[in-house]
């Protein structure tokens, strides 16, 4: 981390200021340079991948040399953060610049991700993307991959959440997200709680009407058949009712669309990653002549960890390691991409991940399916503990930023939408609170120091924890007022649960909060107290002030996910053919049902 105060070589003369001077100068003008002229845009992003699983980040047994590379020719950030710990959300931030919630975009209670292709919450039309602004400044903007951020309000046709909708031309990929449900041969993961609760009172239902029916039929009851046969129909309908929904969650789930269509239902998902490749080295090929925003959502390294056979068996950590694996060779397809075109020079890269790794993720013989988070505590779903927040972050463009830079300043993914304005020539918003500050000044290095002096750190609605980059001291305090209760006690996670709650009773809140220097502890294992830490409080109060401060930013909004948003609606879902008889292949002729 850059540190302050004057060196030797400032003790011995004056001379050294016209010389930082001149340097800065230097650099300003290198980065006015690059940016009069507008770059490519190439943003990568896995899912759910831990900061550990990469070699550039301390990773010394698993193989990752293509993103290693390009942490090698370019800068790489230590102190990257998510806005959320969760897919859904955090994307919605890394879009828009904002916290999620600022758009309705993440939990009050209940749900803490949309659920359904076929729900009516998303990313509201009045919140404005990067690649909305980008698309107004004559770049083709396109997405691959997943989306996750909504896609019909009232109608099937309306696509009011659709990434058409908010900035971009071109789309092939997942509306949704993936999930076990997508993989016939994996256990339910949507509402798996509610659907066990549903199959089970259904089942007992139909045995208490049988009984009655049997007790009636041999005179040992005096209930009428209408009642029966009524309780009976009621039975019938409340079992179809739910089962329309929750009994064929691959097919409403797990589709590819191109554009407004949908391509395939259920999707091939031995297919999916090769094909979004595909997708991805064709719209590089297209738009060569530039410039172009090219956002690349990797399905990678979500959950059902479905890998191409050459790469299983090729790690010592199992099947999500070969998956890490896979995944670095797709990225260094799409890094060849630019380089067989002739516009890698031309061309910002940047790669990260939506959140910490998913540490809950286990198959039924106990083996880890999830990523590893280094020396960070917690994971996903945490939206305090460093391992849920704390991502990769790689920017690459030769010849304008200095190759092997590292920066251990605090930045954040909702960083990289001010960034992309800037280059792509727009202007950012000023008609609402914008979080993220453009990181081109760090990462020229024409600033040594974040523009962020506080962070927030939210699980859902809640607010866990705050970060302050104390710049005078160079050090960096992090307080948390809510932590989650870890499964079994003792354990690093919430096992058993899928992801740890934001509230409720899932949760301790602190009173005095938690305080730890990560500048000294980034492990969070060492929480200082008034006889530890005689700044403590003064830190504490530091931070609540800046708390409150930023409370006066927050407006009411529409929550998007309401249990009126989040319910399947037969009516929005996404179909190929005849509803319900959704189903084709790639090429759109009708598929096996």
């Amino acid at each position: 981390m850059a540190r302050t105060g004057r060196s030797p070589a400032a003790a011995r003369g004056c001379w050294w200021p016209d010389l930082v001077t001149v340097g800065l100068l230097l650099s300003t003008c290198e980065l006015k340079a690059a940016t009069a002229f507008k770059p490519n845009i190439l943003l990568i992003m896995a899912d759910d991948l831990g900061i550990g699983d990469l070699g550039c980040y301390g990773n010394d047994t698993l193989r990752t040399p293509n993103i290693d590379r390009l942490a090698e020719e370019g800068v790489r950030l230590t102190q990257h953060l998510a806005a959320a710990p969760l897919c859904t959300p955090s994307r919605a931030a890394f879009l828009t610049g904002r916290h999620s919630f600022r758009s309705g975009m993440d939990a009050t209670n209940g749900y803490r991700a949309l659920q359904w292709n076929g729900g009516s919450g998303g990313l509201p039309e009045n919140e404005t993307t990067f690649a909305r602004i980008l698309q107004q400044q004559g770049y083709a903007t396109g997405l691959i991959g997943k989306w996750h951020q909504g896609v019909n309000c009232e109608s099937r046709a309306d696509h009011c959440h659709h990434p058409l909708r908010h900035g971009f031309d071109y789309f092939y990929g997942m509306p949704f997200t993936l999930v076990n449900d997508c993989d016939p041969a994996r256990p339910p993961e949507v509402d798996a709680a509610l659907r066990a609760w549903l199959w089970h009172h259904t089942q007992w239902a139909a045995l208490g009407i049988l009984t009655a029916a049997l007790g009636k039929a041999c005179g040992l009851v005096s209930v009428p058949w209408k009642a029966l046969a009524g309780a009976a129909g009621l039975l019938l309908l409340c079992f179809g009712s739910w089962y329309a929904s929750f009994g064929f969650v691959r097919r409403w789930n797990c589709v590819l669309m191109r554009n407004h269509d949908v391509v395939e239902q259920p999707m091939d998902l031995e297919r999916a990653a090769r094909r979004l490749l595909k997708e991805a080295a064709s719209y590089i090929e297209r738009n060569k002549d530039g410039p172009f925003l090219l956002f690349v959502s990797l399905l990678h390294v979500h959950i059902p960890l479905v890998t191409a056979p050459e790469f299983l068996g090729k790690s010592p950590h199992g099947l999500y390691g070969d998956h890490v694996q896979e995944m670095d060779w797709l990225v260094g397809h799409i890094l060849s991409a630019l380089e067989e075109t002739g516009v890698a020079n031309a061309t910002l890269t940047y790669f990260t991940s939506d959140h910490g790794g998913h540490l809950e993720a286990r198959d039924g013989e106990g083996a880890q399916l999830g990523g590893w988070n280094g020396v960070y505590r917690g994971g996903k779903g945490m939206g305090g503990w460093e391992g849920g927040i704390r991502v990769p972050g790689i920017f690459r463009w030769p010849g304008v930023l200095p190759a092997g830079r590292v920066i251990h300043e605090p930045t954040s993914l909702m960083d990289v939408f001010p960034t992309v304005v800037q280059l792509g020539g727009g202007e950012v918003p000023r008609d609402r609170v914008i979080d993220g500050r453009s990181l081109l000044p760090l990462l020229q290095g024409a600033s040594r120091r974040s523009e962020h002096e506080f962070l927030f750190h939210y699980c859902g609605a809640s607010l866990h924890a705050a970060r302050w980059h104390d710049t005078q001291s160079g050090r960096l305090w992090k307080v948390h007022y809510v932590t989650p209760r870890f499964h079994p006690p003792g354990a690093g996670a919430c096992y058993g649960r899928g992801v740890c709650p934001c509230s409720g009773d899932g949760v301790t809140r602190h009173s005095p909060p938690l305080l730890f220097d990560l500048s000294r502890d980034p492990s969070e294992a060492r929480p200082l107290s008034p006889d530890s830490e005689p700044l403590y409080h003064a830190v504490v109060a530091r931070v609540d002030e800046a708390v409150e401060e930023h409370r006066g930013t927050l407006s009411p909004v529409t929550p998007q996910f309401s249990l009126g948003h989040i319910l399947w609606k037969p009516w929005l879902q996404p179909c190929c053919g005849i509803f319900p008889f959704c189903s084709c292949r790639q090429d759109g002729d009708p598929g096996e049902t």
